[in-house]
């Protein structure tokens, strides 16, 4: 196993600046030179991904980027000790210590282990003060070395993890008999995207500020070095549970009915003691707030899937985590049964719709019906299609149900959105219907009830009577008034012809462009898939809508994998690689294969995008090219109605976007060194799918403006 750091990849009492993205490049840099990593945009970008969500400053003057990257060939550790410090967000200052860690997708366990190990020698004052007295990169290297050099087994224990045996704050020993009284029971789970160094580090803070309060506390780090599962016996004896995350708690059902104290897990290095105590506070409080019995990822508060961020969180981020979650769980239903509906016109022909069923019922292989086996199997394919469309609002309203109060709201919002089918309330009723039925089976689940019946509430109590209150409101009150609003949505839709056509064209195409995979490009593409069941032989706009926003985002991969051939000079050896994958990428709609273009280069690469996109959009609109294909592009061909205009759509963009790529990349010329690294740290991506424009995330402190490029 080579060594995760050397003298190289230290930079010791230089003057770095005084924003975070420049150190990070620097480090990426570091990283780079020393053949460990192949790109150092992709690695930057990789690891301002993981910096935009949250902030890697933690007390004491230290910093912690960190991330995972395809860019990474071996686990590597870069150090920067800069003076003066630089604002990496923690609420004590600036950091002046600063560790980089750089972890290949596929790193194996045992590396993955000693970054962990090294994460957790952060919160130890003794091992921080020799960093900062060390006077030579050398003496940096034998010092990190020290910490991760194998330790003798402990005999008592601080987390639960592969990589540490279980955890507590006290011995795992039975108690003393002399003991006063038993110490209070916590146990807490934390992790974060990454899981190479908050997790652990958030551990161990928690773990020491257990034994400043007297309270014996165990953790289950679920991070990427593995993870061992509490034991149910301790879980049994916790009066609280402290969930210090940032992303999903695995199998969170096992905490169901313990008082809760969840926030990020940044917060548990940072205020592991005030955690403790909220956690003792909230198990002697009847009130407080419980993990949610029966579920799987949710707590009383929490939506499922998705953990609190805390006050950082506002009401329209949580509803737009709600409404995705039932759209990506609807997609599968309506690709599958657009598909099957294509191929059933396909054979069969577009009169077949009206009596598939028919055939279906009174023919057989062996009895074919007038048209032969091309119309019994084109009747076959229309009616399991229809059936699985018919799938379409339910299952969106049961999984936006399912995001906010968990499984017991499954049934809840499946119900609503069966009965906003028997309004006539399309998928706006679904949308509704969903959100009230997550929200009455969060709020039913609130209710503090016996232990003897807690186990009915998930399986009987919150569907049964979540039902009545739903359904019964979408029946009496709310679905007629959304049915007429849909109707008149269908309408309108239905009436777009000539300018109006294509100007929504334009700016379907623009969303899907600008922040590629993002929030707005999600928002087109929930708003095609959620309509896609309304198009009809007679209103074929929803399939307009569709064809529009799967064309517009074909067309940055496509262009950019075009732009590479055209001008080979104006992209890394990396990006002409990329650019090889972006063909068959772009060409199946998925609009990811631009993302290392885009993070790159964001100011050049976005725009001609949107131009293109735009173009598309707009000709796909205006020439009435639909698609009852939520996704696949080109190799859906035989559900695309017009093909020929559909091709002529993305190639017109594709050619329009890679010319605008090569002529900004040619003409707009890069500002001078200084300027160009600070323009270069701008460059940031929204989540881990998508990059967007430059600017600083909103949760982080104000940072240095820098130039456009």
């Amino acid at each position: 196993m080579s060594a995760l750091i050397t003298p190289e990849l230290v930079v010791l009492d230089q003057d770095l600046g005084s924003d975070r993205a420049p150190v990070i490049r620097r480090l990426a840099q570091l990283v780079v030179d020393a053949g460990r990593a192949t790109d150092v945009d992709a690695l930057f970008a990789d690891a301002w991904d993981r910096e935009s969500k949250t902030d890697t400053g933690i007390p004491g003057g230290l910093a912690i980027p960190h991330c995972r990257s395809a860019a990474v060939l071996e686990p590597t550790l870069a150090m920067a000790r800069p003076a003066p410090g630089v604002d990496f967000g923690s609420s004590d200052g600036p950091a002046d210590l600063i560790f980089f860690i750089a972890a290949p997708d596929g790193a194996d366990q045992e590396h993955l282990k000693l970054l962990s190990t090294l994460a957790r020698s952060l919160i130890k004052p003794e091992f921080v003060a020799s960093l900062r007295a060390a006077a030579t990169p050398a003496e940096i290297v034998a010092i990190v070395d020290g910490a991760l050099a194998p330790a003798p087994a402990p005999t008592t224990s601080t987390t639960a993890t592969d990589a540490q045996p279980a955890a507590s704050a006290t011995p795992t020993s039975p108690a003393n008999p002399a003991s006063p009284a038993p110490r209070p029971v916590i146990v807490a789970v934390t992790a974060c995207p990454t899981g190479i160094a908050h997790t652990y580090m958030a551990a161990d803070s928690l773990v020491a500020a257990g034994e400043r309060a007297g309270v014996e506390l165990h953790v289950e780090t679920q991070g990427s070095s593995g993870a061992t599962p509490l034991d149910p016996a301790l879980i049994a004896r916790a009066t609280a549970v402290v969930f210090a995350v940032d992303v999903d708690v695995r199998d969170k059902a096992r905490f169901a009915g313990l008082p809760v104290i969840q926030a990020p897990v940044k917060r548990g290095i940072d205020e592991p003691d005030a955690m403790v105590a909220e956690a003792l506070a909230a198990a002697d409080d009847p009130n407080a707030r419980r993990v949610a019995g029966g579920g799987s990822n949710g707590t009383d508060g929490t939506a499922a899937g998705h953990t609190d961020t805390g006050p950082n969180e506002h009401i329209g981020q949580k509803l737009k985590r709600y409404l995705l979650t039932g759209v990506s769980y609807m997609i599968p239903f309506v690709a599958g049964g657009g598909l099957l509906i294509a191929l059933g016109f396909l054979l069969a022909g577009y009169q077949i719709n009206g009596n598939a069923t028919d055939i279906v019922l009174g023919n057989s292989l062996w009895n074919l019906p007038e048209g032969g086996l091309a119309t019994y199997l084109g009747a076959v394919a229309f009616v399991i299609g229809a059936a699985s469309m018919g799938f379409l609002v339910p299952a969106l309203a049961g999984y936006i149900a399912y995001a906010i109060a968990d499984r017991p709201g499954i049934a809840v919002g499946f119900t609503a959105g069966a009965v906003a089918l028997v309004m006539n309330a399309g998928f706006l009723g679904g949308l509704v219907g969903g959100l009230l039925a997550g929200f009455i089976a969060w709020a039913i689940g609130r209710i503090r009830v016996p232990r003897v019946i807690r186990g009915l509430m998930p399986v009987v109590i919150i569907p049964l009577f979540g039902s009545i209150f739903a359904s019964g409101l979408m029946l009496l009150v709310l679905g007629g008034p959304i049915a007429l609003l849909m109707s008149g949505l269908n309408d309108w839709l239905s009436s777009l012809t000539g300018a109006s056509a294509v100007l929504l064209g334009v700016i379907l195409g623009t969303m899907m462009a600008i922040d590629l995979g993002g929030p707005i490009n999600k928002v087109a593409y929930a708003f095609a898939v959620a309509g896609l069941g309304a198009g009809t032989i007679a209103n074929q706009a929803p399939w307009q809508i569709m064809a529009a926003v799967m064309a517009a985002g074909m067309v940055p991969p496509l262009a950019l994998a075009l732009a590479t051939l055209i001008d080979r000079r104006l992209f890394s050896a990396a990006e002409r690689e990329n650019g090889k994958a972006a063909w068959f990428l772009g060409a199946a709609f998925i609009s990811e294969g631009a993302i290392p273009f885009a993070a790159a280069d964001p100011l050049r690469v976005i725009p001609a995008g949107i131009v293109g996109s735009a173009l598309t959009g707009a000709i796909v609109m205006g020439t009435g090219v639909t698609s009852q294909a939520p996704h696949g592009g080109i190799f859906v061909f035989f559900a695309i109605g017009n093909v020929g205009m559909f091709i002529v759509a993305i190639l017109a963009g594709m050619i329009v976007s890679a010319a605008l790529v090569v002529l900004l990349k040619r003409f707009v010329r890069r500002r001078p060194v200084q300027a160009d690294a600070a323009a270069d740290s701008s460059a940031q991506v929204p989540d881990a799918r998508a990059t967007a424009l430059a600017g600083a995330p909103a949760s982080a402190p104000a940072r240095t403006p820098v130039p456009a490029r």
